[in-house]
This record gives C-alpha cells, sequence and structure tokens, in this order.
C-alpha cells in the first residue's frame, strides 16, 4: 500500500506589510502634560518647513548622548553639571516635539515613529545613566539599577501596548518630562549639597528613592495588567 506523502507543518507567517495597522491608545495624564501639549502645538507651528521629525529625533538621541558625556566630564569640572541641564533641555525638545510636529503636519508613521522613538530612548539611557554612573555623584550600582528599572518597565509598556492597545506615557502623574525637570533640580542642588545627611550622596539618596518608586509602578502594573488580561481570556 503506498503510503500518503509527508504533510509539512507550515506556521502561519505574519506579511511585513500590516495595512490594518492600528495605533495604540496613547496615556499621557502627568502633572506638566496640559502645558506641554500646548507648548509643543505652539513650536510645532513655527518649525521650519525644512525640520522634519526625523531631524527631531537625532537632536533628541544625540542631546541625550551629550548629557551622559558631561556627568561624565563633571569629575573634572563640576560645571559640567550645567552642560547637563542645557542637553537635557534639548533633548526634551528633539524627544517630544517630533511626534507632535508630525501630527501637526499629517505626517504621522505609526509603525516607523513607534519603534524608532523608543530604540533611540534605549540607546539614550544607557548613554545617560552610564554618564551618571562615571560621574562619582551617584554610585555606579544605583545608576544600574536605574537603568535596569527603566528597562524593564519599558518592556511592560511595550506588552501592554500590543496586548491591550494601550501605551502608556506617564505613571502616577509622572512622565519624562517630569523626570527631566528633577534631574534638572538635582543638578543645581549639586553646587550646594553634593552630600546631604552626613555623608550620604545627594543623587545616591534621590537615585534610591527614585528606585523604589519605579520598582513599585513595575510591581503595580504589571499585576494591574496581568489581571485585566485574565479577565478578559479566562477558561471556561
Amino acid at each position: 500500500m503506498a503510503s500518503s506523502p509527508l504533510k509539512l507543518y507550515k506556521p502561519d507567517v505574519p506579511q511585513v506589510k500590516d495595512t490594518h495597522f492600528q495605533p495604540p491608545n496613547r496615556i499621557q495624564q502627568s502633572l506638566l502634560s496640559k502645558v506641554e501639549e500646548r507648548t509643543l502645538i505652539w513650536l510645532a507651528h513655527r518649525t521650519p518647513i525644512s525640520i522634519n521629525s526625523d531631524h527631531l529625533t537625532i537632536l533628541g538621541l544625540t542631546a541625550q548622548i551629550m548629557a551622559g558625556v558631561s556627568y561624565a566630564l563633571s569629575t573634572r569640572n563640576r560645571l559640567w553639571l550645567l552642560a547637563v541641564i542645557g542637553f537635557l533641555t534639548l533633548n526634551w525638545l528633539g524627544d517630544s516635539l517630533d511626534g507632535t510636529l508630525a501630527r501637526v503636519r499629517q505626517q504621522q508613521r505609526p509603525r516607523y515613529g513607534f519603534y524608532v522613538d523608543h530604540m533611540v530612548d534605549t540607546f539614550g539611557s544607557l548613554a545617560l545613566m552610564g554618564g551618571l554612573a562615571l560621574s562619582g555623584y551617584m554610585h555606579p550600582y544605583i545608576a544600574i539599577g536605574l537603568l535596569i528599572a527603566f528597562l524593564a518597565l519599558s518592556i511592560q509598556s511595550y506588552l501592554a501596548t500590543y496586548t491591550i492597545g494601550e501605551f502608556r506615557i506617564s505613571f502616577w502623574s509622572f512622565g519624562p518630562t517630569e523626570l527631566r525637570v528633577l534631574l534638572v533640580t538635582g543638578n543645581l542642588a549639586l553646587f550646594r549639597w553634593p552630600t546631604v545627611l552626613a555623608h550620604y550622596k545627594l543623587f545616591d539618596i534621590g537615585g534610591a528613592i527614585g528606585l523604589i518608586g519605579m520598582t513599585a509602578v513595575l510591581i503595580y502594573f504589571t499585576a494591574s495588567n496581568t489581571y485585566r488580561l485574565y479577565q478578559q481570556e479566562r477558561i471556561r
């Protein structure tokens, strides 16, 4: 008896071009979000046509890398801390205005923008935390802990975007802009109080508090989203 031909299993492979891609719902509820949104729209309408969102993305990444370099150089001269403030301002401009400019000009590229923006954030955060670790103002272990917490929060956010369709920019009224403001304030405070409570470094205390807060946010939203998905996909 002739044997039947062997049937090979061929998994479904998604097409590269997804014409049904739906941008996720962006959740931005930070303290400064209203003022920031109005400011960015005002700036977008006055941005020269020769400047596009890609230029601003490059500006944001370059500025964040230079902020990290400036932190590393502050071991030689603490005036580099002022340079950090300038670069953080440019980072805010590039990182925040690129998406607003694309929306104002009706030039959205949802998949490209989402992917590039968040890879840029990853590399920029690596540079910034690396600079802090080399600055002498923060213990390297705390800087590494903050970087790990940031990456873990990012992973949680990206998974929630894919599974729930919500991309959360802020957590408990804090977003990237508020964190930049805290970092700028801390830089100015370093000129007066590099150490506090007798011998503890100001940025070590601030970094430890930030690490605790980020860990709490990570645990809360992981548990919340897990429960939400479990309820939506209960085994009957």
